[in-house]
């Protein structure tokens, strides 16, 4: 396996680097302590801290008490919005993790998607250009060639693809439109969340719209115009309205809601190859409509 470091990842130990794409931290130390793993050619130790730019190399072959079988369990779900020979829009449900990451090793997307997408740098999310929590639903666009990949993720680093999901949150914003510019990055205290409060702030910006009132709750149409991990919940969180149903930022089972009420409904962008605008929407599932019905 071999992974460059995006400047995402700076500041951050090897291990915990490690931790997604090997199924767990645990895995990561003991391939690390084995001298499995080379940052640009040299074994380090565990604790090495990243600066962004290098590139780690896994050697996973026969690790003592491993299976390291490729891609086995290829059965996550998933819609197809829109295909063509250079591209898919994916609708993928609440529950499917996007490629593997720490306790998700099977089962993800990416592996479901084995042999028919393709481009990136790390082959064990080959095709996958920007990604969707595991219980946020909806439209993600997902290459079939490196030189797609290239020209999406430049297109997205652009800000020339239009991403805009559906919220219900908390209470009722004070305006009917706003953005929300607040840096985020891992929390200082609680590692595995991400907030306002850290000593890495990343910009992050999210733009929002009333869509529908309701008494005790909002509609929101939601658009990133920069994609960090858990913006929108984060940021909504942070000005006081967070996503129902949300275990980690929001209040969990509002509204009988079993995971946050986060879709990404809709998505638009110019093909990278034809040049021809697509706009692809994607529909409430059937959860998420319950919710709404129950918070009118």
């Amino acid at each position: 396996m071999e992974l460059a470091v995006g400047p995402e990842g700076a500041g951050e130990r090897l291990d915990a680097f490690l931790a997604g794409p090997l199924g767990s931290r645990a895995r990561a130390q003991r391939l690390i302590a084995a001298g499995r793993v080379l940052v640009d050619g040299t074994a380090v130790q565990k604790r090495r801290l990243l600066h962004g730019g290098e590139r780690v190399v896994v050697d996973e072959d026969d690790a003592p008490g491993e299976s390291v079988s490729p891609s086995h369990a290829r059965v996550a779900p998933f819609g197809v919005a829109h295909e063509d020979e250079h591209l898919i829009v994916v609708d993928k449900p609440a529950g499917v993790v996007v490629h593997p990451a720490r306790g998700h090793r099977h089962g993800t997307l990416a592996q479901a998607l084995e042999g028919r997408a393709a481009g990136g740098e790390e082959a064990w999310r080959a095709g996958i250009v920007h990604r969707l929590d595991r219980d946020t639903s909806g439209l993600l666009v997902v290459a079939k060639s490196d030189a797609v990949h290239r020209a999406l993720k430049a297109a997205l680093a652009a800000r020339r693809v239009q991403r805009e999901y559906l919220a219900l949150v908390d209470g009722r914003p004070p305006a009917r439109t706003g953005t929300i510019e607040a840096p985020i990055g891992r929390d200082r205290r609680v590692r595995t969340r991400v907030s306002t409060d850290t000593d890495v702030p990343r910009a992050a910006v999210t733009h929002f719209a009333l869509e529908r009132a309701l008494p005790r709750a909002s509609l929101l149409r939601v658009r990133l115009q920069t994609g960090r991990t858990h913006q929108i919940r984060v940021h909504l969180q942070a000005i006081g309205h967070p996503v129902c149903g949300d275990p980690e930022y929001g209040r969990e089972g509002a509204y009988g809601l079993q995971r946050q009420f986060l879709h990404a409904a809709r998505l638009a962008f110019e093909h990278p190859v034809t040049g021809a605008p697509l706009e692809i929407a994607s529909p409430l599932p059937a959860d998420l409509r319950a919710a709404l019905g129950a918070a009118s």
